[in-house]
């Protein structure tokens, strides 16, 4: 896309295992010159803890932090500024970086309920154009809609004869994932599924506390949550062993999570609790199948038909060069807002 070519932004993402340096590099692909900063001082669990629960508490190391960033970038004049979530970042940034650069247009894009991170509302005012992943805020707080998206190594490689496993799960150890997932595998052994399931807890200090506080974590055996994060090469590997993946978003959440972009546009079948998938373009329950969390039923015919490719304006519309084109350039509300409930 030539519309970025030789334009100044500054982008400011959380981490979320290292999509932002995807993002970032594609940019520059497209011939940006991109400034990026981590917007969290640091992504220790410690810190990542306070900055959720009260902020106040890290406000010295926040304003520092960003002061630091000012001053690095006080002789840059910049197009656009992007930021992605903005849970630590303060309001003298924001309107600082406007005040240095006028002209500059202000992007913000969520990929978490704002039930959830109530915080962030109050910045939305500084940006010109803002997105979210989650369809209820849209219409809540009048923000463009925007899904996220799969990396092109994800993308089908090409047709496979056999699989190791009739459904992966690999997901972080959140909320009542554990649950959920094991009601999933108990049902799937019943009918003879092959199963892979991988739970990834970020720190071993952190999960036991959260082990004694979180009721949903009480019941997990510990056995089975690993402290290895796997790479976007290793997760894809397990992709490329299965007919189908699990998906299962928090319990508060509509928005679509990543993984349901990259299992698609992988050519692998869904299975995933996130009921509101059935409002979505690329919508087909030869290749998706949603579950009842409280009350999980499988349909053993879903593990043994082929994978119906989506077609090639879907896997782009699905694809990080839209999420990008769509950030930056227009919008994609009248195609993301499409709805095919009905049966195909």
């Amino acid at each position: 896309m030539t519309g970025l070519k030789d334009k100044k932004i500054l982008f400011l993402s959380v981490s979320f295992f290292k999509y932002e340096r995807a993002i970032a590099k594609r940019l520059t692909e497209w011939g940006a010159e991109v400034d990026f900063y981590d917007e969290r001082p640091s992504n220790s669990n410690f810190s990542k803890g306070i900055i959720r629960f009260n902020k106040k508490l890290y406000q010295l190391q926040i304003h520092t932090y960003y002061k630091r960033i000012l001053k690095e970038i006080q002789h840059r004049k910049y197009d656009y500024f992007l930021l992605i979530k903005g849970e630590a970042i303060p309001v003298f940034f924001l309107e600082e970086i406007k005040r240095n650069n006028p002209r500059m247009e202000m992007i913000h894009y969520n990929f978490d309920p704002l039930t959830e991170y109530p915080g962030l509302v109050a910045n939305l005012k500084y940006f010109d154009k803002k997105f979210t992943f989650e369809r209820s805020d849209a219409h809540t707080y009048h923000l463009h809609f925007r899904p996220l998206f799969y990396l092109e190594e994800y993308k089908d490689r090409g047709e496979v004869t056999s699989f190791e496993y009739d459904m992966v799960f690999i997901g972080s150890a959140h909320t009542d994932r554990y649950v959920v997932g094991e009601k999933v595998k108990a049902v799937a052994d019943q009918l003879h599924l092959k199963c892979f399931f991988y739970y990834y807890a970020m720190g071993r200090a952190a999960f036991r506390l959260k082990k004694l506080i979180d009721k949903n974590l009480k019941q997990f055996d510990l056995r089975k949550v690993s402290f290895k994060k796997l790479s976007h090469q290793e997760i894809i590997a397990y992709y490329g062993k299965s007919k189908s993946v699990l998906d299962i978003n928090k319990p508060f959440q509509e928005g679509l999570t990543i993984r349901t972009f990259e299992v698609l546009a992988a050519g692998r079948k869904l299975v995933t609790t996130n009921a509101d998938i059935k409002n979505y373009p690329f919508y087909n329950p030869d290749n998706i199948l949603i579950i009842d969390r409280e009350n999980v039923s499988l349909k053993p015919d879903f593990f043994t038909t082929e994978f119906t490719k989506p077609d090639e304006k879907t896997l782009y519309m699905m694809s990080l060069d839209s999420f990008i084109e769509c950030l930056f350039v227009e919008d994609q509300d009248q195609y993301w807002s499409l709805s095919h409930t009905s049966e195909k």
